[in-house]
């Protein structure tokens, strides 16, 4: 049952207003002695011809207003508040999760709709950075948002992998490449060899005619440049794939620039066509000021295409392979005029499928006076970075252990560290709004009383350790039809119930912003309402047989809407720390 939903037709009824105007204007109420529920009554004053104060005192008599699942209404002011029955709201939200579990939050608003996510896209020969977890962490939890609402999601990887750096690594390569530090670790020796080409030809010129010449013999596909090219994006692939591979993150397309820029004579000729070429300074242009943006270069004044031209033939290529609803790139804010460009022209060139592509920007990531560039060889590399995180989280959970006399055993609590560390920087990303800056700090990311995935991860496994010792002692948690689910109606239950159910509009929520962080502060509630129920109520002791089971019911519901939220988010849980 849709609370919130069964309010508004309740006030649809007595108003006449329409259920979609209802709806949207239900509040939550900041206290919670002002209700679960409010209607604000200003939308009435005019066709009522009363103050909202005096419609809320004369609506919250109605007899039509009560209900069942609803304890009292009462007017505060201009507001109608709406005060669910605690035990009926508990049984309702907590039948539905123990019956769906995991499933619980799923919905069929996607059906028959695609779409198209592209993230990660590193460049091919270049190291994985930090920066570059930002897109892939986003966009591997946003695909996972989307299919839980039902949608076909395309996770689309578009590399990096064509352009005038690889005339530059295969003038590098061939000066200074050693193929022994190749095949044993190639992006080290390909970022070697590209920071040496940028030291050398800041005194030596030839080096870049030499780069030229061989990015133009690549273009014209000629057979040992073209081979050389492939071996770089070969040797990168796996690396990466090495990385992907250990965060959980899969792709169903790897088409890079390359791919699509046999395509850009295609887009040139639509674009001639459609007589929306113009000369500017040598080169091709849209002009774009319709749209209030800058034109967006075509061909560059040496007939050459960019990668704005690529990325027009890439959208045009997903509307005709994958009929896309929504077309999504997750690319860091600096991106937000190109990509303005882009759809624009796609706009003016009477394409619908523009309308559909979305820009969903991000922060930056810093370490304090550090920044990063990799043609100086300064970066911070994201495996170092999760190395660090795993090798710091086993310390941690190794002494909590040994305090414990915990019998794990030293490959167990590497596992666990694994999991926890790769989910405390994990979390550092869908933390907040995506579009915040993050800086990094080890005493935050790893609090395991914070804010942080140490905090959701060790709430779950207390819980399913709550759960293994109450089946130790043939306790059986109430099942989704009982009425011992009715007994859940003291404050911190209730308030603990209420944060599970706020779960399935954080996720719709989070796939209509583009927002992880709404499943994040979604997650993260139902940890910390939890955990105050965890210290003020008692679940396995005492007398009343009834209320245990009702409670440890509520223990497996926060077990699977934990496991829910942070598997969106792209973290897994263990089963004990």
């Amino acid at each position: 049952m849709d609370f919130r939903n069964a309010v508004a037709k309740k006030v649809e009824e007595v108003t006449g207003l329409d259920l979609e105007t209802v709806t949207k204007l239900v509040e939550i109420p900041p206290q919670e002695d002002m209700g679960d529920f409010a209607f604000p009554c200003f939308a009435l004053a005019k066709t009522m011809h009363k103050a909202p104060n005096m419609i809320a005192s004369d609506l919250s008599s109605d007899e039509r207003l009560s209900a069942p699942w609803l304890s009292k209404v009462e007017a505060k002011g201009p507001y109608l508040n709406f005060f669910v029955d605690r035990g009926a709201f508990a049984k309702e939200v907590l039948s539905e999760v123990l019956k769906e579990g995991t499933a619980y939050g799923a919905s069929k608003e996607g059906d028959g709709k695609t779409v198209v996510v592209e993230y990660s896209s590193p460049n091919i020969a270049k190291p994985f950075h930090v920066g570059h977890a930002f897109t892939t962490i986003l966009g591997h939890s946003l695909s996972r948002i989307y299919e839980k609402l039902g949608y076909k999601v395309v996770r689309m990887n578009h590399l990096g992998d064509y352009g005038t750096q690889f005339g530059k690594l295969i003038t590098a390569y061939r000066l200074w490449g050693d193929e022994a530090a190749l095949e044993k670790d190639p992006i080290t020796e390909l970022l070697r060899i590209y920071v040496k080409f940028h030291e050398e030809e800041k005194n030596d010129p030839s080096l870049t005619d030499s780069a030229r010449e061989n990015f133009k013999k690549l273009e014209d596909g000629c057979a040992e440049e073209v081979a050389l090219w492939k071996k770089f994006r070969d040797v990168s692939l796996v690396v990466f794939n090495q990385l992907y591979d250990r965060m959980g993150v899969s792709f169903d397309n790897y088409n890079g620039e390359s791919y699509y820029a046999k395509m850009a004579d295609q887009v040139v000729s639509m674009l001639k066509e459609k007589n929306l070429l113009v000369e500017s300074e040598g080169a091709q242009v849209v002009d774009l000021e319709e749209f209030g943006v800058p034109p967006c270069i075509i061909l560059k004044s040496d007939g050459t295409t960019i990668y704005g031209t690529r990325d027009i033939a890439a959208i045009l290529y997903r509307d005709e392979n994958y009929h896309f609803d929504k077309n999504i790139y997750v690319v860091g804010i600096p991106q937000a005029l190109h990509f303005k460009q882009v759809f624009s022209v796609l706009k003016k060139a009477g394409y619908e499928c523009a309308d559909k592509c979305e820009h969903v920007g991000f922060g930056l990531v810093k370490f304090k006076d550090m920044k990063f560039s990799t043609r100086d060889g300064n970066i911070v590399l994201l495996e170092e970075l999760l190395d660090e995180s795993v090798a710091k989280t086993y310390e941690l959970i190794k002494a909590n252990a040994e305090a414990r006399n915990s019998d794990m055993s030293d490959e167990e609590l590497r596992a666990i560290a694994e999991k926890v560390g790769l989910g405390a920087v994990v979390y550092t990303y869908v933390k907040a709004g995506r579009e915040r800056d993050i800086i990094f700090s080890w005493d935050t990311m790893l609090d395991f009383e914070g804010d942080t995935a140490p905090y959701l991860i060790y709430t779950y496994a207390r819980t399913k350790s709550i759960l293994r010792k109450a089946a130790e002692q043939g306790i059986v948690p109430a099942d989704s039809d009982s009425e011992l689910l009715l007994n859940l109606k003291g404050d911190e239950e209730f308030a603990c119930v209420k944060a599970i159910a706020d779960l399935p509009e954080a996720i719709k929520k989070a796939a209509g912003s583009n927002e992880p962080f709404m499943v994040s502060r979604a997650v993260s509630g139902i940890a910390r309402a939890y955990n105050r129920f965890y210290n003020n109520c008692s679940i396995l002791s005492g007398d009343d047989e009834s209320l245990k089971k009702a409670r440890l019911a509520l223990c497996k519901c926060v077990c699977d809407s934990i496991e829910l939220g942070t598997y969106l988010l792209g973290i897994s849980v263990v089963e004990q720390m």
